[in-house]
């Protein structure tokens, strides 16, 4: 059966990018995927320690020789047909959860070889569902594309395969904001926001987890 793992990057397990991954594993689930919900946050795990053993000429290259909670969830990948990484914006980055993953997940796949740019053992589609405080206005000033193209580049280069992206802009951070201090915000402009937008990125990240599934595969 092909399998689908969606990553989630954030803290909060239903919130707004936990619900984008979901739709999408719902879509490719409707083809018939079996589908799978990472929590980066119920993880105990580091980033990438430069130990190196993945580059030695003496080990298997493409795995991680750290041993934690993550290290299971690397191997996983490696037998999957498709992955979605899903992360918010924070301070203009991807979460921390999601960088130090990136990390251990590409870094042990690259070996420093001139005629091998990657020993992921094959070729599997890929997906980037952002979601943000930002404004899609703001996201262009700020140049984020150019942020977060490093890490798409690293998945088309590792998983072979160009990735498909999602941008959930200017999205509800707090259920209520008379709780916190949050004066640079427009409570109402953000649930206005909320309610007629985020339906239709739900639907698109639907059909982003059907595509995936649906003769998107390579062979």
């Amino acid at each position: 059966m092909t399998k689908i793992i969606a990553i989630n990057g954030s803290p909060r397990r239903n919130w707004n990018t936990a619900k984008l991954l979901q739709a999408a594993l719902d879509g490719a689930a409707s083809c018939g995927a079996e589908t799978k919900l990472v929590h980066l946050y119920s993880l105990n795990y580091k980033g990438c320690i430069s130990c190196f053993a993945c580059k030695s000429k003496s080990l298997e290259h493409g795995h991680c020789a750290m041993k934690d909670d993550l290290s299971p969830l690397l191997e996983e990948i490696r037998t999957c047909d498709a992955i979605l990484f899903g992360s918010p914006i924070y301070y203009m980055n991807l979460s921390s959860g999601m960088l130090a993953f990136l990390e251990r997940l590409f870094f042990s796949n690259y070996i420093y070889s001139n005629e091998i740019r990657t020993v992921f053992p094959k070729k599997i589609p890929s997906a980037f569902f952002y979601t943000m405080n930002m404004t899609e206005r703001e996201f262009t000033h700020y140049r984020m594309k150019r942020v977060l193209y490093i890490y798409e580049s690293s998945a088309e280069r590792h998983l072979q395969v160009p990735p498909k992206m999602l941008y959930a802009y200017n999205t509800v951070q707090f259920s209520n904001y008379d709780k916190f201090e949050s004066s640079i915000f427009d409570p109402g402009e953000k649930y206005a926001n909320e309610k007629e937008n985020f339906p239709g990125l739900l639907k698109q990240a639907y059909e982003i987890g059907k595509k995936l599934m649906d003769g998107e595969i390579p062979e």
